[in-house]
C-alpha cells in the first residue's frame, strides 16, 4: 500500500488530482488506514496509469469514465470502445488539420514580413478574420 505522497511522486499527479478522481468516481473509494490517510494499492496505481494515458490520448474525464467501465468486460464492450476511439481519432485528425492550416498561414505571414518594407503583414494578417484575404 502506498501513501498519497508516494503516488504523487511516482505518477506525477497532484494530491488534489487524486482526491478529485476519487470524488468524481474515476477511482473507486480509496482505502484509508486507522489515521484516515489514503492508501493506494497496485490496482489503484494501474487505474491511475490508465487514466493518465487516456488523458494523454485526448480523452475527456467523462470518456475515461466510460473506458474504465468498459474494462470490466472488455470483450463485450469492444464495439463501444472502438467507436469511442474512432470518434477521438476523428477529432484529433480535425485538430491536426486546423493546426496545419494555422502553421501555413503563420509561415506565409513571416515570409511576407521579411520582404515588406511598408507595414507589418503579421499584424495586418492577425486583424483579418479566417477566410478573408
Amino acid at each position: 500500500m502506498f501513501a498519497i505522497g508516494d503516488i504523487t511522486k511516482r505518477l506525477g499527479l497532484s494530491a488534489d488530482t487524486l482526491r478529485y478522481y476519487e470524488k468524481i468516481g474515476l477511482l473507486k473509494r480509496i482505502y484509508r488506514n486507522a489515521g484516515g490517510n489514503r492508501r493506494y494499492s497496485e490496482k489503484d496505481i494501474s487505474r491511475l496509469r490508465f487514466i493518465k494515458r487516456a488523458q494523454q490520448m485526448g480523452f475527456s474525464l467523462k470518456e475515461i469514465g466510460e473506458l474504465l467501465s468498459f474494462r470490466e468486460n472488455p470483450q463485450k464492450a469492444k464495439p463501444q470502445v472502438r467507436q469511442l476511439a474512432h470518434t477521438k481519432l476523428s477529432e484529433i485528425e480535425k485538430h491536426i488539420a486546423e493546426v496545419t492550416t494555422l502553421k501555413n498561414e503563420l509561415s506565409l505571414l513571416v515570409n511576407l514580413c521579411t520582404n515588406d518594407t511598408d507595414g507589418c503583414p503579421i499584424l495586418d494578417g492577425l486583424e483579418q478574420t479566417q477566410g478573408e484575404a
